[in-house]
């Protein structure tokens, strides 16, 4: 089994915040064994252990231990990942913990997290459980940036609206335990056997009012035109591909899906599109093509960026899908 990795991008912004705490730039890469060069490509993968390295230096440069805790605090998850913004997309939190689960490998990989998702509803007697999955190691920092992060991002957005009751991690505690009370604001047990967060199952339907109706459009004001096109468009392909777009970075779209939100059966949308000489795994190849291809012309969004917008749970499979397509790699397109 290969090494766990972390995204470029997701440790360039952990630097980035330990500069603007005080500490070096040239001293984190030197202790953290980063090439500055390694940070140029927002998509090649670092070793999750250059990463811990950097953790470890920016603690000691910047004499915070919390440095963790405080980069969830004082970095909005969109303005360094595309994960971010997917996840803005989505209607509910509870959406939103879907889109989090299916993207998060684009961030960051977890040792010992084989199969499933890494955030996982847990009900116990006691209440709803928002459980952590990744094995208990020597790394706490990752569980204190994670749960850091849901709790200050939905603080930015709903203000003290509590929706953690309480919060239990496998690591003893810690000397910065005092920030934990600062920055997380609920009880928190160490030493526990999992850990999770315990929340209020309300939140989960929670609305998120973000003004931003499809997540493509935040980088392309040619999808917006292009969707546009579409929801005028009388033919059924264009129909079709209309309510493909909304939903293409889900991965989740099954004809029967579709077929009901046109108020079709499967039966009658196949016959329509075999009308006009079509399919529907037919239109949704295309789409993806021709999507994969803008957002890479636009040199806004990475490979793997591309590939997970565009409906891939895996970058592999979509590169072979592109050279399928256009017989070249989505890196040669993107330099091209």
């Amino acid at each position: 089994m290969s090494a766990a990795t972390v995204s470029a991008g997701y440790t360039r912004a952990l630097l980035d915040f330990a500069i603007s705490k005080g500490a070096s730039r040239r001293h984190l890469l030197e202790r953290a064994g980063i090439a500055p060069s390694d940070l140029d490509d927002q998509d090649k993968r670092l070793p999750l252990s250059a990463f811990i390295a950097l953790v470890r230096a920016g603690q000691v440069l910047c004499d915070s231990p919390a440095l963790a805790l405080q980069f969830s605090e004082g970095t909005r998850f969109e303005a360094f990942s595309i994960v971010g913004l997917i996840c803005q997309s989505a209607p509910t939190m509870g959406e939103a913990l879907k889109q989090l689960n299916r993207f998060n490998k684009l961030v960051i990989e977890i040792d010992g997290l084989t199969d499933g998702d890494r955030f996982q509803l847990t009900p116990r007697a006691d209440g709803l459980w928002l459980e952590d999955r990744r094995p208990a190691d020597a790394f706490p920092e990752l569980t204190e940036a994670a749960f850091s992060r849901f709790i200050c991002e939905v603080a930015r957005h709903y203000g003290d609206t509590p929706f953690v009751k309480q919060i239990h991690v496998t690591h003893a505690r810690p000397a910065h335990a005092a920030e934990y009370a600062r920055i997380l604001k609920v009880p928190v047990t160490f030493d526990s056997e999992r850990n999770a967060m315990q929340i209020d199952a309300s939140w989960l339907s929670l609305e998120i009012n973000i003004a931003n109706r499809y997540v493509f459009g935040i980088f392309s004001e040619h999808a917006e035109a292009l969707m546009k096109s579409l929801e005028s468009s009388k033919t059924v392909r264009g129909r079709v591909e209309s309510l493909m777009i909304p939903h293409l970075h889900t991965g989740d779209l099954g004809m029967d899906s579709i077929a009901e939100r046109m108020g079709l059966s499967r039966q009658a949308l196949y016959r329509k599109l075999a009308a006009e000489a079509t399919n529907f795994e037919q239109v949704l190849d295309d789409l993806r093509h021709r999507m994969a291809v803008h957002y890479l012309s636009g040199e806004k969004l990475s490979v793997n960026e591309t590939a997970y917008l565009v409906g891939f749970s895996e970058p592999s499979a979509f590169s072979r899908a592109f050279k399928r397509w256009t017989g070249t790699s989505p890196r040669a397109h993107r330099r091209g």
